[in-house]
């Protein structure tokens, strides 16, 4: 199999079991999700990620860091430290703003969190070609 269409599949795979053990039907049901494994350990939080740690090993294995390549890697750094962030806010220091409230609550449709099983194999596609 060609190494690219591998990359691809594993991506793809690594997105599905993150969609599986964030699903909920709020954005604050999602975060709660992430807290249970943040509280444990920032390190376990971050090994429940492992597409993260997979595309630095598409960029270590395949020396390609192009503009879709970076646009992987900051749409995934940027999407762990949001949630390490509202977490934080969340449960840690109870801190809900009145206006982020209302939006925590809001029902998610179950495709939401299907986004990155469609979304970051189609980047790295574009990256590795």
């Amino acid at each position: 199999m060609e190494p690219a269409v591998l990359f691809v599949v594993i991506m793809m795979i690594c997105e599905l079991f993150e969609a599986w053990w964030q699903r909920a039907d709020t954005i604050e049901g999602l975060l709660a999700n992430g807290y249970r494994f943040y509280r444990q350990s920032i390190f376990v939080f971050f090994l429940m990620h492992p597409s993260f740690y997979f595309v630095l090993f598409v960029i270590l294995a395949t020396g390609i860091f192009n503009g879709w390549m970076m646009t992987v890697l900051v749409l995934k750094v940027t999407d762990l430290f949001l949630k390490i962030t509202m977490m934080q806010k969340l449960f840690v220091r109870m801190e809900a703003d009145d206006a982020i409230g209302p939006f925590l609550q809001e029902p998610m449709s179950p495709w939401l969190l299907l986004t990155g099983v469609s979304l970051y194999p189609i980047l790295l596609m574009y990256a590795l070609a």
